[in-house]
């Protein structure tokens, strides 16, 4: 299917790996012209030599952290200089320090909150006036399906993430006609899924790393999703396909969320 991005510019933000990559991914094979950012350049070096090899549209890659004003000020200044546009934005991150809210410290807390809320505002504050110049602006929240579905060893994603989702709702009508949505992935195979699998491999918990990663999904599908099962629902939700779709929170968990 033609989503019809080509040629459009798309930042995915924390995407030299996981579900950031993928959805760099997605966007890329649609002909959309990526940029990636991240704090590492080794590993954002890497995942641009591995987009490039079947990407549509051209990559830009820029060492940002996004925790920075100063480096969130220049990573928009580079997209204009190189595109003259920013047409969507998907922003992700990683998974926050978690737990049961008696071993959480107040840092842990004020850490969480910047990394996974903060840095959303600072990137959406200083894009915006981008944005409002594209005909067809689009954003996409990457969070968890923790915002819906509670689980008690999840407390920082229980509460810290489910801010987005009051930020997208209320996104979605102060910035109409940009479109503003989220994702709520469930477990994915990225590698710090696989670190928490074999973390419970090495605890004697499951016996081989596969056994671990299918107990971890936890799914009526049985398996983990892929970081561009994601990427294919971001890529969609940014497109004219999905042009009548904003203010939704949208699962993409293999069906693992008990609620309705």
């Amino acid at each position: 299917m033609d989503l019809g991005i080509h040629g459009n510019t798309a930042l995915v933000t924390a995407s030299s790996s996981g579900m950031g990559l993928g959805c760099a991914r997605s966007l890329s094979l649609e002909g959309a012209n990526v940029v990636i950012c991240g704090r590492d350049s080794n590993r954002l070096t890497r995942a641009k030599e591995s987009l490039e090899v079947e990407a549509k549209g051209d990559i830009l890659a820029i060492q940002t952290d996004l925790t920075k004003p100063e480096d969130v000020q220049n990573l928009l200044d580079q997209i204009t200089k190189k595109f003259g546009q920013l047409d969507h934005i998907v922003t992700s991150a990683g998974q926050p320090v978690d737990g049961s809210f008696n071993n959480l410290s107040v840092d842990n807390w004020y850490d969480a909150y910047d990394t996974f809320t903060m840095n959303v505002v600072r990137i959406l504050h200083a894009a915006h006036p981008l944005l409002s110049n594209s005909d067809v602006g689009s954003v996409v929240l990457i969070t968890a399906t923790a915002v819906k579905e509670t689980n008690p060893n999840m407390t920082m994603s229980s509460s810290v993430r489910k801010s987005l989702i009051g930020l997208m709702k209320v996104l979605s009508f102060e910035w109409a006609p940009i479109r503003v949505n989220a994702i709520l992935p469930g477990s994915h195979d990225t590698p710090l899924m696989i670190r928490h699998a074999q973390d419970t491999v090495d605890s004697g918990k499951y016996t081989s790393l596969s056994e671990a990663l299918i107990g971890w999904a936890d799914n009526p599908l049985n398996r983990m999703g892929t970081p561009e099962e994601i990427g294919d629902v971001a890529a969609f939700l940014s497109s004219p396909r999905a042009g009548y779709v904003t203010g939704a929170a949208i699962p993409v968990d293999g069906g693992r969320m008990r609620c309705a």
